[in-house]
């Protein structure tokens, strides 16, 4: 007797291979006080990345034997601020790049980890949360795509009165689920809502960039945020500017499979809350599989933990 399945195709959608770098390398971020502060601001900053983002080239020599395959990319703020127009911006940041030796591959509006046309990059990414629930959760807390807080670890507890004829619990302090001996407790705002509109928070939003620089975020299997050539003028409006933009025709691909972020030091308790975010997102297994196999096939090894796949560099300013 012959066994017959019958599946809708939509049921089942196909996970699209993404061209892979070995290294996504990000050379910073631009935000309005930045880029206020004028040319000399950028110059500074470059001049303080370069050398770390020669050690990251250096350190990229892991894999099995070929040229490793490096990206750079950029990122600037057109979702919290608006401020001046692409016309006049990105020529400023690419003129600075070039006078201190370095090559921006691909640059990104931060509005794209938010929405990309008709795909949400941040709701994506929040329905794939998967919290971590302290020892001893009575599962009372509300979960973070209902509160928009998401912690790692167990919080104090409230000093409202509980039931009648109960003795007050007193003060107990926070704990981190994985603490090593102390805790370092942190919760993590993912978005507030005024009037019925929701604004994403700029730790969730880099948690969101992460993910698309691994290539680790699809959209019912398919890429979410696909590059576009530059053209040979760059518009007057942001919205008028492709999410994600390839600045330099020969570049190799902008996702890969580890990324590193030369930032200033003011980005790491951003980063920190990024890595808390991603310790409890939950990776889509055909999409780990499909990068953990083209790994292998290139004689690499790749971390189960995502946050394992990044790293960074944190310089001080002047």
């Amino acid at each position: 007797m012959m066994d017959t399945t019958f599946r809708e195709v939509s049921s089942d959608p196909r996970t699209t291979q993404l061209p892979l770098s070995h290294l996504s390398l990000e050379l910073g971020h631009l935000y309005m006080d930045d880029f206020a502060a004028g040319p000399g601001r950028l110059r500074e900053q470059f001049a303080r990345v370069k050398p770390w983002a020669d050690a990251a080239r250096a350190a990229a020599t892991r894999t099995g034997g070929r040229r490793p395959r490096i990206s750079t990319c950029f990122l600037i703020d057109d979702y919290f601020t608006r401020f001046s127009s692409p016309a006049e911006v990105l020529p400023q940041v690419l003129a600075e790049a070039a006078e201190c030796g370095l090559v921006i591959d691909y640059l990104a509006r931060e509005s794209a980890c938010a929405e990309v046309g008709a795909v949400r990059p941040a709701r994506l990414a929040e329905a794939r949360l998967v919290q971590s629930p302290p020892l001893g959760s009575n599962g009372s807390r509300p979960p973070a795509t209902e509160v928009g807080w998401l912690s790692n670890g167990e919080r104090s507890p409230s000093d409202q009165p509980g039931e009648a004829m109960q003795a007050a619990a007193g003060w107990q302090p926070p704990r981190e689920i994985e603490a090593r001996r102390h805790s370092v407790f942190l919760d993590v705002e993912l978005w507030d809502e005024h009037e019925g509109r929701r604004t994403w928070s700029c730790p969730f939003l880099a948690a969101v960039w992460q993910l698309l620089r691994l290539g680790l975020l699809r959209d019912q299997g398919q890429e979410v945020l696909a590059p576009v050539p530059r053209e040979e003028t760059f518009p007057a409006s942001w919205d008028s500017l492709p999410p994600l933009v390839r600045l330099n025709p020969a570049a190799d691909p902008f996702a890969a499979y580890r990324t590193c972020s030369v930032l200033a030091s003011r980005f790491l308790p951003i980063e920190h809350a990024v890595r808390v975010i991603l310790a409890q997102w939950s990776p889509e297994e055909s999409v780990l599989r499909q990068i953990a196999e083209r790994a292998e096939r290139e004689g690499l090894t790749m971390p189960d933990d995502v946050t394992d796949r990044i790293n960074y560099v944190f310089h001080a300013p002047s």
